[in-house]
């Protein structure tokens, strides 16, 4: 039988959010820190469009190779089966490894320049579940996230880009020279 290694976008998403919730990370922690983020420059938007951010994003290709991916190396870390030293140093969360940063800043790449400032913010800043995946992997010795809490705040900065980007396409169209684009049907499926 031939191995499977194609997915639709929506069960990219279901995996995602399977991964996550068995990590302990919910869909609506990650729009948390997207709402706040973006509640801080524009107080009308809805936790409703944060939630569909984070679950758009959670649908795409990319997102999903690095999901899986990180969580595999957080879970194989736990268990001690990568060799000396890295075994060690993904485990102790080093601040000088930063490989784990660099799959959040290619995730927040994905929203260009603002969504990797916004992946800086909240990687400084540690809110919300951010925070307590990387204080968890650093106090439980038999849980590691060194990874995962990197790609969720990546996540949560890539959909308070997205809802930024929304809330800029709502108000342009409130000019009265809007002219709306003519998107190709493929298109309009990716958005």
């Amino acid at each position: 039988m031939k191995t499977r290694v194609f997915y639709s976008r929506n069960e990219m998403f279901k995996l995602n959010r399977d991964r996550l919730l068995e990590r302990g990370v919910t869909i609506e922690e990650i729009a948390e820190i997207a709402f706040q983020q973006q509640g801080r420059y524009n107080k009308n938007i809805s936790m409703r469009i944060c939630i569909e951010s984070v679950e758009k994003i959670l649908s795409y290709r990319d997102i999903f190779h690095l999901v899986q991916l990180s969580i595999e190396i957080d879970r194989l870390t736990e268990e001690g089966l990568f060799r000396s030293p890295i075994q060690e140093i993904m485990k102790a969360d080093l601040g000088m490894f930063g490989i784990d940063e660099v799959f959040g800043l290619t995730i927040a790449q994905l929203y260009g320049t603002i969504g990797q400032t916004n992946f800086g913010d909240i990687d400084v800043n540690k809110p919300g579940v951010v925070k307590r995946l990387n204080d968890e992997g650093k106090k439980n010795s038999e849980r590691c996230h060194t990874f995962l809490d990197d790609v969720v705040g990546a996540i949560a900065a890539a959909a308070s880009t997205r809802v930024a980007q929304i809330i800029s396409e709502e108000e342009s169209a409130k000019d009265p020279h809007f002219e709306p684009m003519q998107l190709p049907l493929e298109w309009k499926e990716e958005n």
